[in-house]
């Protein structure tokens, strides 16, 4: 299910990218996982990746531009405005999920990320469901 699509993360921490990379990698089988360390130049550097990615997980807290700035960019450019995009937050507070949920992702998670619970999530996404699981 999972080894032919295509992700693209985009986090600034070295060890949510570990971690990301092992649970994509060894737990789901995740054979093309392109990362981001950083927003610079976001829009320029997504066009180069081929093909383009199918589900992209952004974590809300990353610069220059936020996950909320990359979002918009995303949906109002043609190639990306259907992509799936989900939020990837350590932050929990009920303003931030409202804003998130009403500014056009197609889901958030929670971090720390769970080994036992992030490939069931990403499944549900993958087959078009809303999965909004902060803890």
């Amino acid at each position: 299910m999972f080894a032919d699509k295509h992700f693209l993360y985009v986090e600034d921490d070295p060890l949510s990218r570990q971690v990301m990379q092992m649970i994509m990698g060894n737990g789901m089988g995740v054979k093309r996982l392109s990362v981001f360390e950083d927003s610079t130049d976001f829009m320029s550097r997504i066009k180069t990746l081929e093909p383009h990615p199918e589900i992209i997980l952004l974590d809300v807290h990353v610069r220059p531009y936020s996950g909320l700035e990359m979002l918009q960019m995303l949906r109002t450019d043609p190639d990306y405005s259907k992509v799936t995009i989900v939020a990837l937050t350590a932050s929990v507070m009920n303003e931030e999920v409202e804003l998130l949920r009403t500014s056009g992702f197609d889901g958030a998670i929670g971090k720390p990320l769970s080994v036992s619970t992030f490939p069931e999530l990403m499944q549900r996404i993958m087959a078009g469901e809303s999965v909004w699981h902060i803890s």
